[in-house]
């Protein structure tokens, strides 16, 4: 509707079943600025084809270079593979790294390394493995495999920061809350991949599996059982990227650095 009007003059003639009438409105306003006037009529701004239902449409020019679906990514090739670690139901945001930690600033490496060495330092004495082993700051488990709600809690991004910062790729749950989804990709620190079943019933910590992205599987070697997962889809080439930020950088969206 705006693409054909000015700050300085428009006009809108208004249609209806029995007659046309254009509208001005002269007062209170300088003879050389005309005012349109609204009514539930057909309206059709001056040189635009606008149909008042369809309020919302909007036409929008992007400045990018390039856009996301033009930007390739090897995420339908990306594999992971490695020790998994099992956890059960409602992992809390407490428990991936508990708010005591979060003064640790991840944009410092120093402090980003120290960060990861906490990831899942609040789980309950009943996991008698730990994530990270003592005076480690590494973990030797790749892949996070998880029960339903993983990551409820707070919204802090520290969570998948520090499972990404301890050295995990990926986690697999039979669901996640959202605001943990949604810092995993915008981070881009690890795969929130979710699984069709509940797999953290049928693998055991220790268990060595490989994660396909592009089969949207994972295979317990250890078992010898595979298992579906829901495909990643437009998260994918984001959590590439390396996160929210890198991705508009590289598809063009936000100027590079």
């Amino acid at each position: 509707m705006a693409a054909s009007l000015s700050h300085a003059s428009y006009s809108a003639t208004f249609i209806s079943s029995a007659s046309k009438v254009t509208v001005s409105q002269p007062s209170r306003f300088s003879p050389s600025f005309k005012a349109s006037t609204f009514s539930p009529l057909t309206a059709k701004p001056l040189n635009s084809t606008f149909t008042p239902h369809a309020r919302r449409a909007v036409t929008t020019i992007m400045h990018a270079t390039s856009t996301p679906s033009s930007i390739p990514s090897d995420t339908s090739t990306k594999t992971f593979h490695g020790l998994c670690y099992v956890v059960g139901d409602n992992i809390d945001t407490d428990q991936i790294i508990p708010a005591e930690y979060l003064t640790l600033v991840p944009s410092n490496p120093a402090e980003y390394e120290k960060l990861g060495s906490y990831a899942l330092i609040g789980l309950p004495s009943s996991y008698a493995t730990r994530f990270i082993e003592p005076n480690e700051s590494k973990t030797k488990y790749s892949i996070v495999i998880g029960g339903a709600n993983f990551g409820c809690g707070s919204s802090r991004e520290h969570a998948p920061v520090a499972l990404g910062a301890a050295g995990a790729k990926a986690v697999v749950a039979e669901s996640y809350a959202r605001i943990f989804f949604r810092n995993s990709v915008a981070t881009g620190e690890v795969y929130p991949l979710e699984s069709e079943v509940r797999i953290c019933e049928e693998c055991r910590t220790g268990d060595v599996v490989t994660i396909e992205l592009g089969e949207s599987r994972l295979i317990n070697h250890t078992t010898g059982k595979e298992y579906k997962l829901k495909p990643i889809g437009d998260a994918g080439p984001v959590i590439e990227a390396g996160g929210i930020f890198a991705y508009a950088r590289k598809t063009g969206m936000i100027p590079s650095r």
